[in-house]
């Protein structure tokens, strides 16, 4: 197989370049769950702290999910970038990928070559690829009009807008005429409250979950984000009853789990942590983040064998699969 010598590398040895994993949300504008699926789906490594390096790798991953590059493809086309280029070993940060939402492409000193198939690209090809990596909302297009399903046609225009990168405040702005239209939107209220958490307005984001759980109670996922935001507050025990909610509504919530427990050792609830973490095994065994909870399981464990260690709560092992 021929292989190409080229690299890009951007050295970040510098101490004083280490990311949070909160600051890393908010640079790229995630939540800590859009981080955890790159990381369950083996784009991106599980991390306390973060590089320069680093945050270029998941800003290029970042780009090539908003173009609905499928996960499988992703790893794929990244395992052939190593195998076919010489010293390149972290392709996000390394190279300089796009991609047209159907193909990914590298460009090469004086050449862009598709990454799955190592073809190299026509100049018609590759202007094709950067057009498509540059998406933008076209503010020509049609609005919906004003009708039955103007609610419906609204919301499917912001989805629309979300996809082609249109500015946060606009898409806003188009959610707030769905719920307009239609107050008992639901998902709309969700995906509004979603752009402001990512904006790190959580009042704002905070207002719209409950709205969102005022128009449908059984909401799972607005409950889990009201958890999420009453947790970054400090409001540990809501926090707590928000996620039980939304396991009450959908008992395989793993996510759900896995944030209970990390609440509750804050708490100093270790059974209950323990319980969590062993939920959340049950639900997901085999990826970096189940490792990550058996770890956490093992410690508390230890620690509530310790006579000297107050842990509160019988430690009886869970039943497989339960739920809150």
């Amino acid at each position: 197989m021929k292989r190409l010598r080229y690299t890009r590398h951007v050295d970040s040895g510098s101490a004083a370049e280490a990311y949070t994993r909160s600051e890393i949300r908010r640079i790229l504008g995630i939540n800590e769950n859009s981080l955890r699926s790159w990381e369950r789906m083996g784009l991106a490594q599980v991390k306390a702290s973060y590089t320069f390096a680093d945050l270029i790798s998941l800003k290029t991953l970042q780009s090539l999910r908003e173009n609905r590059i499928p996960a499988r493809k992703i790893r794929d086309a990244l395992h052939q970038l190593r195998l076919r280029l010489a010293n390149v070993t972290r392709p996000l940060d390394e190279l300089k990928i796009v991609s047209d939402g159907r193909r990914i492409a590298v460009e090469l000193p004086g050449e862009r070559m598709e990454a799955l198939t190592g073809q190299m690209l026509f100049d018609f090809d590759a202007k094709t690829l950067r057009s498509g990596a540059a998406l933008e909302f076209r503010k020509d297009e049609p609005e919906p009009t004003a009708g039955e399903d103007s609610s419906e046609s609204w919301f499917q225009y912001a989805l629309e807008m979300e996809r082609c990168g249109a500015a946060t405040n606009e898409i806003i702005d188009v959610y707030r005429k769905v719920v307009d239209c239609n107050p008992e939107a639901a998902g709309a209220w969700v995906n509004m409250g979603t752009l402001h958490y990512r904006q790190h307005l959580l009042p704002m984001a905070e207002r719209c979950y409950k709205e969102a759980l005022q128009a449908y109670p059984e909401y799972a996922l607005a409950y889990f984000n009201l958890g999420n935001v009453c947790e970054e507050t400090g409001r540990l025990d809501e926090a707590v009853q928000h996620y039980h909610s939304a396991l009450r509504f959908q008992p395989d919530y793993g996510d759900a789990h896995y944030n209970l427990a990390l609440v509750q050792e804050r708490r100093n609830r270790f059974a209950e942590a323990i319980k969590h973490w062993q939920a959340y095994i049950d639900f997901d065994s085999s990826s970096p983040w189940s490792e990550i909870a058996r770890r956490k399981r093992e410690r508390l464990l230890r620690v509530a064998a310790r006579k000297d260690h107050p842990v509160g709560g019988s430690l009886r092992k869970p039943i497989r699969g339960a739920s809150e």
